[in-house]
């Protein structure tokens, strides 16, 4: 049973699947979610702040998607191949489904979306969840590179040399890259699956072999 916190953004989240965040309203927000406007300020001290906390919430989401995908199943014969091209294969699929998750990732906020600061801002909140939402957000270069040392830290022990790390994050990096112009100009036949295998073979790492 989720808590008046999660009830409350995936509240705010279908509103703002429906219309712009600007006539998103607090009130409304409060009665989908099931509590009163009063606990709503408490979680999230204004529209500002709950807007952050919306954002925040898709940024950790896409994240933990990147970790299971990189992680692989429970199959441990999975390899560092699949598992970069499952990491790929996330990002755009995220990108898609989400609005909030392909606006930070590109970093384009079209006028329907709360449009949050990527910097910190000052915090009075009494809720620890809320004053990390209220603390910085990446911006879509340093998501690339936090996907990209993710799966070179979590790659490097399928086999991965030590004198090959430099070639691996760059292969990393071009796959999350990829992945993302997947977003905008979706691939034809073979998908992202395909684009991702042809930097593998041209990588000098032998982890993908």
């Amino acid at each position: 049973m989720p808590g008046a916190r999660d009830s409350l953004l995936d509240a705010a989240y279908t509103a703002l699947g429906r219309r712009p965040w600007s006539a998103v309203r607090m009130v409304d927000v409060a009665a989908a979610a099931g509590v009163s406007r009063q606990t709503l300020y408490n979680e999230f001290g204004s529209k500002d702040g709950l807007a952050r906390a919306l954002v925040r919430r898709e940024a950790d989401a896409y994240l933990a998607g990147v970790e299971r995908a990189l992680t692989g199943p429970a199959d441990p014969g999975t390899g560092a191949r699949e598992r970069l091209t499952a990491a790929a294969e996330w990002t755009a699929s995220a990108a898609r489904d989400s609005v909030l998750v392909r606006a930070l990732l590109t970093g384009s906020w079209s006028e329907r979306l709360p449009s949050p600061t990527l910097s910190a801002v000052p915090s009075s909140a009494m809720v620890p969840a809320q004053r990390r939402a209220d603390g910085p957000l990446p911006s879509p270069g340093e998501f690339v590179i936090l996907v990209r040392d993710r799966a070179v830290t979590a790659l490097s022990g399928a086999g991965a040399a030590r004198s090959e790390a430099a070639e691996m994050s760059r292969t990393c990096e071009l796959a999350v890259r990829l992945a993302l112009s997947c977003v905008a100009a979706p691939p034809g036949e073979g998908g992202i699956s395909e684009l991702v295998n042809s930097v593998l073979r041209s990588s000098d790492t032998s982890v993908w072999n």
